[in-house]
């Protein structure tokens, strides 16, 4: 099956679409983007992801010519011309093309551009993963200082990451000069402590406001756990009892490592675990 991805308003094949060289996503990573999971052709949490996509556009001051309300029409079809069961939905939307220039182009001159596809991920793969667990490496955040803003320019991010991969780990914790992790190259950083406290860094300018991180947030509250927003060191995350991380690719992923120092004997933890397990009943499913 030949996959199709949206630019613009057209469906294309895959290895026909294309951007124009002087888009300014291409150029100045001028563009905020969106992750939405898809799980048995449902979309998870989607009206929190567009209302998160409508902050980030406003933050960087980028009017589009099209209405968010129109994406998730879009959405569903590239859903069903891809034949997506599980998996994700990428969206990004870029302030358009036109000379390069530093300031702003007209929005009338250059109209935004909008790319739209699906892909699908098998969901048995993840959930073996968080069985086993991940391990992390603690990174400097090299960041610039709007990371809650969803930007495409994420290159201290992928140097992370690659990293991490580097050196036998699946994902980068940050963190700033006082040595308090920040969050993941691409997920949000979460400890629980001995007294079954779970810890995440408070969502200000410092880290992004993760959709699956507010979607723990509130099974706290079935589970009858405790909730706090601080920072933690890295010392804290090294005696901590368990360890996880969350993001729209991964949901709970359990940490059984970070740097050399074993989480939870090396094993995935039963928080962690639980949390992953019951995180789709509680969240907003659209169909």
């Amino acid at each position: 099956m030949t996959r199709t991805i949206y630019v613009n308003g057209c469906y294309q094949p895959y290895n026909n679409a294309l951007l124009h060289v002087e888009d300014r996503a291409t150029l100045f990573a001028d563009a905020v983007y969106e992750v939405v999971e898809v799980k048995a052709g449902k979309l998870v949490d989607q009206d929190a992801h567009l209302e998160r996509l409508e902050r980030s556009l406003s933050e960087i001051k980028l009017v589009t010519d099209f209405s968010i309300k129109t994406i998730p029409f879009i959405i569903r079809e590239s859903i069903r011309r891809n034949r997506v069961k599980n998996g994700y939905v990428y969206i990004q939307v870029s302030r358009g093309s036109g000379q390069r220039d530093f300031i702003f182009p007209s929005a009338n001159e250059t109209p935004a551009t909008l790319i739209i596809f699906a892909r699908s991920k098998n969901p048995l793969k993840l959930d073996e993963k968080s069985k086993k667990g991940i391990k992390v490496i603690t990174h400097p955040d090299l960041r610039w200082k709007r990371p809650d803003i969803k930007t495409t320019g994420l290159l201290a991010s992928v140097l992370a990451r690659q990293t991490a991969i580097e050196q036998g780990a699946e994902e980068a914790w940050l963190y700033n000069e006082d040595k308090f992790i920040t969050e993941g190259a691409a997920s949000n950083a979460w400890i629980v402590t001995k007294q079954n406290e779970l810890i995440t860094h408070p969502a200000n300018q410092s880290i992004l406001k993760g959709i699956t991180r507010e979607g723990v947030i509130r099974l706290t509250k079935e589970l009858d756990l405790t909730y706090i927003e601080r920072p933690f060191t890295i010392e804290e995350a090294n005696d901590a009892k368990e360890a996880f991380i969350t993001a729209a690719t991964n949901l709970v992923m359990p940490v059984t490592q970070i740097d050399e120092k074993s989480v939870y004997d090396g094993k995935s933890g039963p928080i962690s675990l639980k949390l992953r397990e019951i995180f789709h009943e509680f969240a907003q499913i659209s169909y």
